[in-house]
Parts: structure tokens; sequence; C-alpha cells
């Protein structure tokens, strides 16, 4: 069954619902690009600053987002992702940061976490993978940015690795969510990323070994040198790696290139498009 559900109708909202059912004091999800007030090619969601949008728009988007969730603009953290691994822990004086402007966000950072009630994470995308972590035991929240690079850089087991040196988390309590994202139908890459990816694709367990590969590429009909890489797939093994049980990992199904009238997608539109929201947030009592 699809975790990320659409509820109610502007502005597009995912909710990874299965979290909801059980933690009520979660809020999480991922935006779609309607519902907002930007003009074109950032139509209409778009909450990146860095993509040439104009500014006051940016603002007025994510004010939407904050407000709809239950929180306010000082309430929004980012980083400026660089498709790296690096991790910022968020405290109480960081609330906020990021917000107004690019440069008091958390600087070459592609992960962030919390236990901070209030602190509403987010993070940026236009085909990468939004990856969602909580630990319901120790109240922490956590966000990750992958497109291949941060895969290949395993930011899913940084972030694991980082839960339990800052907060004591273990793996096998963390919760995790994989969002809509490029899927295996429409990523197709180059021997370059394949090397990457042969490189870290041993130390993966598979479900079963008769669906090793096949579950992570395959060879691209439409190009024989290339493949079709499922990067959603690599995350979920990696996570399984760091220690995160299976059955307490949510995959989305939804394919952001496939479904441009309802998502950006930086390969579809050429690199002139704007960015979806991933938010994760502990909400104050």
């Amino acid at each position: 069954m699809e975790p990320f559900i659409q509820k109610g109708g502007t502005p597009m909202l995912l909710h990874l619902e299965p979290w909801y059912a059980v933690h009520a004091e979660i809020t999480a999800g991922f935006t779609g690009r309607q519902g907002g007030i930007g003009k074109e090619p950032y139509d209409s969601f778009n909450c990146a600053f860095h993509v040439g949008d104009e500014p006051g728009d940016v603002l007025g988007n994510r004010k939407i987002l904050a407000e709809s969730l239950g929180f306010t603009l000082q309430d929004w953290t980012c980083g400026e992702q660089t498709h790296g691994k690096d991790i910022a822990v968020v405290r109480e004086e960081d609330r906020g940061r990021g917000s107004l402007d690019r440069t008091s966000a958390f600087q070459a950072t592609d992960g962030l976490l919390t236990n901070v009630p209030g602190v509403l994470l987010t993070s940026f995308y236009a085909d990468c993978v939004p990856l969602y972590f909580y630990d319901p035991h120790k109240q922490v929240v956590g966000l990750a940015h992958a497109g291949w690079k941060g895969t290949v850089a395993e930011i899913a087991a940084a972030m694991v690795a980082r839960m339990k040196e800052v907060y004591g988390s273990q793996a096998e309590d963390i919760l995790a969510g994989i969002g809509p994202s490029i899927g295996d139908c429409c990523y197709e890459v180059d021997d370059y990323v394949m090397d990457h990816i042969h490189r870290l694709e041993g130390g993966l367990k598979p479900v079963t070994p008769s669906v090793a590969r096949q579950d992570l590429y395959r060879t691209s009909e439409a190009d024989s040198r290339k493949s079709m890489l499922n990067l959603k797939e690599m995350n979920r093994r990696i996570m399984i790696k760091a220690g995160i049980l299976p059955t307490h990992i949510e995959c989305t199904s939804w394919c952001t290139s496939c479904n441009q009238d309802l998502f950006f997608s930086y390969r579809k539109e050429n690199g002139v498009t704007g960015r979806m929201t991933s938010w994760i947030g502990i909400k104050e009592s």
C-alpha cells in the first residue's frame, strides 16, 4: 500500500500516513508542485531559493506550507544541499536557520536531525530521494537528501550512526521512510554512475539472492550501454545494512519523472524547474 497519501486539495501535500496512526506527535511528508503562488517555470509550489525563482514567491510558498502543518516560518529550518553526506544536529537556537535566506542555512548539509519539538526540518527535491527517520523512543526526527552521490556515500547509514551517537538511538527502534523520487522506470545512468553502484552493491543484501541485481538496476532498453537505476531500493538496502528493520521502512511508489503534472522533475524539465519539499517535525504539545 502506498504510504504517501494526499490529504486535502491545495496545496498538494503527501503525508507519510502509516506513521500518523500510531504517532500523533509527528508530521512528515512531501509536497507536490501544485497549490502555490509561483510563476512559470516554477509554477507553482516551489519552496527553494536556489533555482532562480522570485524570493517573495518562495517565501510565500514556505509560509503556506508551514502554516498548513501548524508551524510558522520561524520554525522552518534547512540546509544548503551539496549531494554530500554531512548531517547537522539542529538545536533550539538553530530554529529557523535558512527560512528567510540561503546564507543563514546550514552550509554544505544534506541531512538534518533534531529532538526539539516545534522545529520543522525541510529539504528540497526534483528527482532525488527524500529519506525520513523517526525514533519514537528517543523522540528524534531526521531528514536526508539522497541523489546518486548521497546514496553511494550512504547518507542513510550516516544518519543512523549520528542518531546513535548524539541521542543514543538504537537502529532497531528507528522508523524510516523513502519518499517520492525518480524511479527505475525513468532513471537512466551511464557507466560512471554504475561504477560507484557496483562498488557498493556487494555489501547490500537483497530480499532474495535471485533478485539481487534485478531490483537495483537493469539494462536500458533505449541504450544498451546504460542502466536503469533504482535509487529507492538502493537506499532501502543501505538502511537495512545500517540496522533498520525491513518492516520499519515505508517506501513510496511515486515517480517524480512519470508524474510531471504533480511533481517538478529536473530530468524531464531539463534542469529549469522548481523543487518539492520534504518535511518532518515533532509537534509542540
